[in-house]
C-alpha cells in the first residue's frame, strides 16, 4: 500500500494535485489506517493516471468525472470530440504565433507584402523614418477600407518611384516636413507637384484614387494637415494651380 507521496510519485503528479482531485471528488479518499495515514492501492494509481492524462489533454475537471464513468463507446466519442477541439485550438494558437511574428516584423503588421515592399523601397531611397512611418500609418488606414485594392495601389506607387522627377519630389517632401509654415520654398514645391499631376492627367490614365471614399480621404488629409506645418500652404498652392485635396487629388473646375 502507498502513502499519498508515493501515489503522487507513481502517477507523476504532486501531492497538492492529489488533494485537489480528492476535493473535486475525482479520486476517492481511502480510510486512514491505524497509524492515521491514508493508504492507496494499485487501483488508485491507475485512476490517478487516467485523471492526469485527461487533465493534461486539456479536459476540464468537471468533464473528467463524466469521462471516467463513461462506457467504452461514449468515452471514445468524447475523446474524438476533445481531439477536434484541441486541433482547433492548435490552429488558433498558430495564427496567434503568426500575428506575434508580424508584430516583431514591424511594417508587416496590418499591411500586405506589396505595401511592405513599397516602404522598404522608400528606405532604400534614403527617406527619413518619420516620413516612412507616416506613409505606413496612412496605408494601414487605406488597407483597412480597401484591402482588395492594395495590390493595385502599390503597383502604381512603385511605378511612380521609377520616375526620377517623382523621387526628387519625394525627397523635397521629406525635407519640408520640418519647414516653417511660412517657408518661401513651399510655392515651388507646390508648382512641381501640380506639374506632375497635370502630366499624369494628360496621359489619361485611370485615376484609382477616385475609388477611395471621401471620408477616408479626409481622414488621411487630416493626418497630413496635423503633422506637417506647411501642409495648409502647400494645399493652398495646389488649389491656385487647379488641384484640390492631398490624398485624393481632384482637378478644380475653372467654371
Amino acid at each position: 500500500m502507498l502513502t499519498i507521496s508515493q501515489l503522487a510519485s507513481y502517477a507523476g503528479v504532486t501531492v497538492r494535485a492529489v488533494r485537489h482531485y480528492h476535493a473535486k471528488g475525482l479520486l476517492p479518499e481511502p480510510e486512514r489506517d491505524h497509524s492515521g495515514y491514508r493508504r492507496y492501492g494499485a487501483a488508485a494509481v491507475v485512476e490517478l493516471i487516467r485523471i492526469r492524462t485527461l487533465a493534461d489533454a486539456g479536459v476540464p475537471l468537471a468533464r473528467v468525472r463524466e469521462l471516467l464513468a463513461a462506457g467504452e463507446e461514449e468515452f471514445a466519442a468524447a475523446v474524438a470530440d476533445i481531439d477536434r477541439r484541441l486541433r482547433a485550438e492548435i490552429r488558433q494558437r498558430q495564427r496567434h504565433r503568426e500575428r506575434i511574428a508580424q508584430l516583431a516584423a514591424g511594417d508587416n503588421l496590418a499591411l500586405p507584402r506589396e505595401a511592405v515592399a513599397y516602404l522598404d523601397r522608400l528606405r532604400e531611397l534614403g527617406l527619413p523614418d518619420r516620413m516612412i512611418e507616416g506613409e505606413r500609418d496612412a496605408w494601414i488606414l487605406v488597407a483597412a477600407q480597401h484591402a482588395e485594392q492594395m495590390s493595385l495601389y502599390m503597383k502604381l506607387k512603385q511605378q511612380q518611384l521609377d520616375d526620377p522627377a517623382t523621387v526628387d519630389l519625394y525627397r523635397d517632401l521629406a525635407a519640408m516636413i520640418d519647414w516653417a509654415a511660412d517657408d518661401p520654398r513651399v510655392a515651388a514645391v507646390g508648382d512641381r507637384l501640380a506639374a506632375l499631376l497635370e502630366a499624369a492627367d494628360a496621359e489619361g490614365g485611370e485615376n484609382h484614387d477616385q475609388e477611395m471614399t471621401d471620408e477616408l480621404a479626409e481622414l488621411l488629409d487630416s493626418v497630413f494637415l496635423d503633422s506637417v506645418p506647411i501642409a495648409r500652404r502647400l494645399m493652398g498652392r495646389l488649389e491656385e494651380r487647379g488641384w484640390r485635396g492631398w490624398t485624393k487629388f481632384e482637378r478644380i473646375d475653372p467654371t
